[in-house]
């Protein structure tokens, strides 16, 4: 069996993907926490799916005893997490922890089938943040883990190459569960949607899209690219 792996299978970006994967007649491993909604995606879509919690210790057992006999073809590694504090109420605790589920996890991901996507030539998609390159309050926490995730990104493309490719999308802020909190109503989504010269939230779809391209072979000659999907925000706003 061929798949294409999908961790944070159940969030915005990593549900669009999977339905993106699915009209291209890709086969995927769906990765995430929440056993029911894997469930529902999984029978949707005739995927097959780990239940896994990424900040586990050992948490790659169980997900590489599940590929045994599979040939991963690619990894899109849609984790992420919206950690806004003043940089003055901020913990090393805080740090630590966005840390481990943003970069330090994945790397334990493609450590462990490191050998099954060598002989795929398979593509690592990873994902950061607009607020990596742009400077914004209250965002020391994820901007520290996700500029990682971008020295990860090339680091890995010289180092995997010329067999695996290893490429990484920044987002700006998106509609998703975790950002209710950020677009608490209709004007603080209009004011935020300013910010950015196309003048509008991002669309889960926008990341997915281009994750896909990224996973399949129609982009076998990029790797080590950090792209925006931002409206704009991080290089022009």
């Amino acid at each position: 069996m061929k798949k294409y792996l999908i961790f944070g299978a159940t969030g915005a970006i990593g549900s669009s993907l999977a339905n993106q994967l699915y009209k291209k007649n890709f086969d995927c491993h769906l990765v995430g926490r929440n056993e029911e909604e894997l469930k529902q995606i999984s029978s949707k879509l005739s995927y097959t799916f780990t239940v896994c919690d990424v900040l586990q210790l050992d948490f790659t057992k169980k997900l590489t005893s599940d590929l045994s006999n599979t040939e991963v073809l690619g990894i899109a590694y849609c984790v992420g997490s919206i950690d806004l504090k003043p940089f003055k109420l901020t913990k090393a605790s805080d740090f630590v922890s966005s840390y481990v589920l943003n970069l330090v996890s994945v790397t334990d991901v493609i450590r462990s089938l490191q050998d099954n996507l060598k002989k795929n030539n398979a593509s690592i998609v990873l994902f950061s943040t607009a607020a990596a390159k742009k400077g914004f309050m209250n965002h020391s926490i994820i901007s520290a883990a996700k500029a990682g995730v971008e020295g990860l990104t090339v680091a890995l493309a010289a180092e995997l190459a010329p067999n695996i490719r290893v490429n990484c999308i920044a987002p700006s802020l998106t509609k998703s569960k975790i950002a209710k909190n950020v677009i608490k109503n209709s004007k603080m989504e209009e004011a935020i949607a300013k910010l950015h010269p196309l003048k509008r939230i991002g669309e889960a779809s926008d990341s997915a899209y281009l994750a896909s391209f990224l996973l399949s072979k129609e982009s076998s000659w990029i790797t080590g690219q950090v792209i925006g999907v931002d409206g704009g925000r991080a290089s022009i706003a």
